[in-house]
């Protein structure tokens, strides 16, 4: 069978479409929200806490900030993107459409995925304006950023297809990955934290990639950043093994 490179171009550019006509949801509304964040946690904390492992306080909270929206939005954008056929009912004419399941999951996830990245780099952007920034490893901020990008959309289309109502659709995103983002160590290092506390905040998923996403801006996080990656990869690993599962059942799909 090959690749219908077409049909995964038109979904994708369907979803892009979307995303153009909800600017002020998709883009300006999250970066305003992180500002707000940054105003507050820099003018507030940043005056009584300096510095963190040896990074002005500003600085140091920029990819936690970032990994918030990235999470949140890679999410939102998946299971919308998903889920709104399913309530519309055109889901049936995707499903028998000449694409098979791994060309949807690509379309949809790659929008997803590709929304929240420009997201990310507007955020990094808006951050700038606020703090200086240094980033010594480019190339892999922009791969951390792709991989984490992709793996919470495949995870909120995981999420699409389970929800039956809209409730459903932001209960997951505001009521567990929000609160492990922020007990992740997204605004503090968990090495500030005692000894209890920060061997149970290693039990949280959330500290594994915002510690990776950190050493790509200053060289250091609370776990090596090889951890950081093999924890995001066996997260996709488990996505995509879910998703597989999903198709061949036809779960929420097809009943």
């Amino acid at each position: 069978m090959t690749f219908n490179a077409y049909g995964v171009w038109a979904i994708y550019r369907f979803e892009m479409a979307r995303a153009m006509r909800t600017l002020w949801q998709s883009l300006v509304t999250p970066v305003i929200t992180t500002a707000l964040y940054f105003v507050v946690f820099g003018s507030a904390i940043g005056h009584r806490m300096t510095e963190v492992d040896g990074v002005q306080y500003g600085a140091f909270i920029v990819p936690g900030l970032i990994m918030l929206s990235l999470f949140t939005q890679s999410i939102f954008n998946a299971s919308f993107g998903i889920y709104f056929p399913k309530f519309t009912g055109t889901i049936y004419e995707i499903l028998s459409a000449p694409v098979s399941s791994m060309e949807i999951v690509i379309a949809y996830v790659g929008a997803a995925a590709t929304k929240s990245v420009v997201l990310a780099l507007v955020i990094l952007g808006t951050a700038a304006l606020f703090t200086p920034l240094q980033i010594l490893h480019p190339v892999w901020m922009l791969l951390f950023l792709v991989l984490i990008a992709t793996t919470f959309s495949l995870f909120g289309f995981i999420i699409g297809v389970w929800a039956d109502g809209f409730e459903q659709l932001q209960a997951i995103p505001m009521l567990i990955v929000t609160p492990l983002t922020f007990l992740g160590g997204a605004f503090y290092s968990i090495e500030m934290l005692p000894g209890v506390w920060k061997t149970v905040s290693l039990f949280n998923p959330i500290v594994y990639l915002i510690s990776g996403f950190r050493w790509t801006f200053y060289g250091s996080g609370d776990v090596g950043v090889g951890i950081s990656v093999l924890a995001t990869l066996g997260f996709l690993f488990a996505c995509l093994v879910a998703i597989a599962w999903i198709f061949r059942t036809g779960y929420r799909l097809k009943n």
